[in-house]
Parts: structure tokens; C-alpha cells; sequence
């Protein structure tokens, strides 16, 4: 089949102002998401809900952003990330604006969710990026939680002042004058270069390019650890450390400060997980990453009543908590093939979405039945250890990386 020409590289300011701006929007996206956690008690005094009824409402999210995530992918690899991005963070507007609260997060927020995520921002970068693709997607990927470093404190400030109402207007605005900033810095469309050719990334062959991807050993070991990734970042820590850390007597400031310390930790991680990829063995840092991951569950099932283990909990997870991202989408650009890493990556944050949606229900189903979070650190624990020792079973270069990225395709 004959080639598409595909960028590689651009001179100048513009593909660290997309880096910039692809952080910024993932940091309104995921405090968005993290304030469910923080109105949950509120919710479930105001209108009389329990706390499997609000799981829900973040379960139904996850499923929405898993259904959306491949969708999400593909778009990007034909046509470019600007006008993804610009339909999500318009859901995400309108979503945040919404009155009933199962509909907005659980529906058009979600939308949102799904179109403005890591994997988005992933295949956005490796377009625009020839050197340095761990470091910038590293960067670009770490508003998944830096952001929440001041958002999420300040959204606690102004539910303690004035009401959840106001804090959900304030994302509203702000996303608003995130779509202005990415339809005028974005670059339109996915414009060529006359450099490197990879194989046609064709709109009928989805179907050809699923059953390829699926058959893949590698793409199953990163599918199911990302999944288990998923169970144990924004399932059970995104949906339900906050509502914990109140059980442990915690009030909204200091718990959302806790919650900023993983988040600012978590920047620093996923930065430094992205400068790591491009120069250590990938799979060992992977499998560092899920086992050191699980080992801080043990400290967060010992906090008690002091602040101080709380915040030690804070640290060594959010060392670990997204750092695995960068990491994960250049595995699967070597193992799976760059020319379908936005479709390849969607699939895999598909997984991640479906485990996080089982974390987030579950969770909230064993707080109602024992009045404890207890088995829900634990079993984070052992998943956690799982994907560890799955990833240990990849190698860093392999043999076939090459021909993924120049042979064509039936």
C-alpha cells in the first residue's frame, strides 16, 4: 500500500507550546475527575445517597472513557489531536455546568474524559516529536496530576466557603478558556513532513489493525498490567482516598492537601519516568514502578489517625502513581507500532478506564458492606505486585521493532 508521509519533527516554539497546553488540559480533566472524590461525603449528605450510588456515578464515567478511548486514538492517528481535544473540553464544559449530577459526570463530562486523555496527548506528542519522545510525553502527560497540585486545594477551599456548586462552575469557566487556547495554539489536521514514511493509517482498515494489535503477546501483558493500573490509581485512590482519608477523620483541607503533595510528587514522577524510558531497560522500570506501587498500600492501610503517614502514603505513591504512562506508550510504539499508537494506546487506556470503573464500584461496594477500606488496599496490593512480575516478561528491544513502523500492512 502506498505511504503516508507523517511528521517527525518541527523547528521552534510550537511543539513544546502543544506539550504546554496538552498539560494544562490534562490537569482541568483530571481535577475534574479527582473532585468526585472530594463532593462524595457532601453528596451523600445533601441528597441522601450511599456511597455505592456515587462509586457508580464514577464507575459509569470510566466505562463511557473506556468505550471512547480507541475511538478517541484512531481519530488522532488519521486527523490529528485539535479537534478531539476542542469536542472534549467542550463536554467537559457542559458537563461541569449540569445540574443533575448522574447524568453530567457519569455522561457528558465522561465524554470529555474519554477524549481529553493521556493517550491522547501520547499520540499527539510522538507526532510532533523525533528526540527527547520520552521526556516530552512525560512532560505533557504529568497535567494528569500536576494541575491537581492547585486545583483540587482550591476546589476544597471553596466547598469548605461556599458549596460544590461553585467549584464545578469554576471548572466550567476555566475548560472554556482551555478551548480557546487549543484551537488557536494546535496544529489543524495531521500536516505532513517530507522526511520519514510509515504505512497508511487507512479508515477501513480499524478491523485489520484490531485483529493484528489483539494477537500480540506484548500488547496483552501491557493491556492487562494498564488494567490492573487502572484498578489501582483512579479505581480505588482517585474514587476513594479522599472519602478514606475523612473515615480516618481527616477534614476537606488536609485531606486535599494530602491529596496535592501525591498529586505534585506524581508531576515529578511521571517527568522523571519519561526522562528514565529513553535511556534504562523499560520493562524493569515498568515492573519497578507496579511493585513499589503496591508496597505503599501497606503504609496507607497503617495511617490511623496521623497526618504525618498519610503524607508518607502522599509521597511514595505519587512517585509511582502515573509515572507509568510514559513508560507504557513507548512499549507500546516499539512493540505494538508508532504508525497505530494512538489507536494501540486507545485500546489499552480501555482496559485501564474498565479497571479503574471495577476499583471505583467495588470499592464503594466493600466500604458499604464492612464499613472499612481495608480489603480494598489489600487486593490493590496483590494486583498491584501482579503487573509487576507480567511486565518483567517484556523485552526492551524487540527483534521485530523495526519492521512494526516500515512494513506495510495486507
Amino acid at each position: 500500500m502506498a505511504g503516508t508521509v507523517v511528521r517527525t519533527s518541527h523547528p521552534g516554539l510550537r511543539p513544546w507550546l502543544v506539550v504546554a497546553f496538552s498539560f494544562l488540559a490534562l490537569s482541568l480533566v483530571f481535577s475534574t475527575r479527582a473532585a468526585v472524590g472530594l463532593m462524595m461525603p457532601v453528596w451523600e449528605l445533601d441528597f441522601g445517597w450511599t456511597r455505592s450510588f456515587t462509586s457508580g456515578t464514577a464507575a459509569t464515567a470510566l466505562v463511557v472513557m473506556a468505550i471512547l478511548a480507541p475511538i478517541a486514538g484512531r481519530l488522532v492517528d488519521l486527523h490529528g489531536s485539535r479537534a478531539v481535544m476542542i469536542f472534549g473540553l467542550s463536554a467537559l464544559a457542559a458537563g461541569s455546568s449540569a445540574l443533575v449530577i448522574f447524568l453530567a459526570f457519569g455522561g457528558i463530562s465522561a465524554i470529555g474524559f474519554g477524549l481529553v486523555a493521556t493517550h491522547t496527548v501520547s499520540a499527539t506528542v510522538e507526532q510532533e516529536f523525533s528526540h527527547n519522545k520520552g521526556l516530552a510525553t512525560g512532560i505533557a502527560t504529568s497535567g494528569s496530576t500536576g494541575g491537581q497540585l492547585l486545583i483540587v486545594p482550591l476546589l476544597a477551599v471553596l466547598l469548605t466557603m461556599m458549596s460544590w456548586r461553585w467549584s464545578f462552575i469554576f471548572l466550567g469557566t476555566a475548560t472554556l478558556f482551555m478551548i480557546v487556547c487549543v484551537y488557536l495554539l494546535f496544529p489543524k489536521g495531521r500536516a505532513p513532513d517530507r522526511t520519514v514514511r510509515e504505512p497508511t493509517t487507512a479508515q477501513g482498515c480499524w478491523v485489520k489493525d484490531l485483529a493484528r494489535i489483539i494477537r500480540m503477546p506484548a500488547f496483552q501483558i501491557l493491556f492487562w498490567s494498564y488494567a490492573i493500573c487502572g484498578y489501582t490509581t483512579s479505581g480505588v485512590i482517585e474514587t476513594h482516598f479522599l472519602p478514606y482519608a475523612a473515615t480516618c477523620g481527616f477534614g476537606p483541607v488536609p485531606s486535599a492537601t494530602a491529596y496535592g503533595v501525591l498529586s505534585a510528587i506524581n508531576l515529578g514522577g511521571m517527568i522523571l519516568a519519561g526522562w528514565l524510558t529513553d535511556r534504562v531497560n523499560r520493562p524493569l522500570l515498568l515492573g519497578g514502578i507496579y511493585l513499589i506501587r503496591g508496597v505503599s498500600f501497606l503504609i496507607l492501610i497503617n495511617v490511623g489517625s496521623s497526618l504525618e503517614t498519610l503524607i508518607l502514603f502522599a509521597v511514595l505513591f505519587g512517585l509511582v502513581d502515573y509515572s507509568t504512562v510514559p513508560v507504557t506508550a513507548s512499549l507500546i510504539a516499539t512493540h505494538v507500532g508508532r504508525h497505530v499508537l494512538g489507536f494501540a494506546f486507545g485500546l489499552v487506556s480501555a482496559g485501564h478506564q474498565l479497571g479503574a470503573a471495577a476499583g471505583a464500584y467495588f470499592g464503594g461496594h466493600l466500604f458499604d458492606l464492612y464499613r472499612q477500606y481495608d480489603w480494598v488496599w489489600w487486593s490493590s496490593l496483590g494486583l498491584a505486585a501482579f503487573a509487576g512480575l507480567m511486565v518483567f516478561c517484556l523485552k526492551d528491544k524487540p527483534a521485530h521493532s523495526a519492521s512494526l513502523d516500515a512494513g506495510s500492512r495486507a
